[in-house]
């Protein structure tokens, strides 16, 4: 595995790992009132979209279970609608999406060190 894919994969799983630890016990109606915590995770799923997207190829060829094109599109719709983040739509993500990225990040950085 090249240095550039490890820096990203430890990206992802700094992020994830961020997300996972400030939902736990969070309550959807604490977030929706809490405009920081908002912003942090509209920014890490920034940089987990990007980080996503400068992944080598041949690691996403891999692990096709994960949907790449998914992850890109997110950024670009964070970014593209950064006034109008639907909140609804954020909590869903930080509390179904992120944990399965999060063990999918886990299960591709083990296999890359492996191999």
């Amino acid at each position: 595995m090249s240095l550039l894919a490890l820096e990203l994969l430890q990206h992802l799983m700094a992020e994830t790992s961020y997300i996972l630890q400030q939902t736990r016990g969070l309550q959807r109606e604490v977030f929706l009132q809490d405009e920081t915590l908002k912003r942090a995770f509209t920014r890490s799923l920034e940089i987990i979209s990007e980080a996503s997207k400068d992944l080598p190829a041949d690691i996403k060829q891999q692990h096709s279970g994960v949907d790449w094109k998914a992850l890109a599109a997110m950024r670009d719709k964070l970014i593209h609608l950064y006034l109008d983040v639907d909140e609804d739509i954020l909590w869903d993500i930080v509390c179904h999406k992120v944990p399965v990225w999060h063990r999918a990040f886990e299960q591709i950085m083990q296999n890359e060190i492996d191999a």
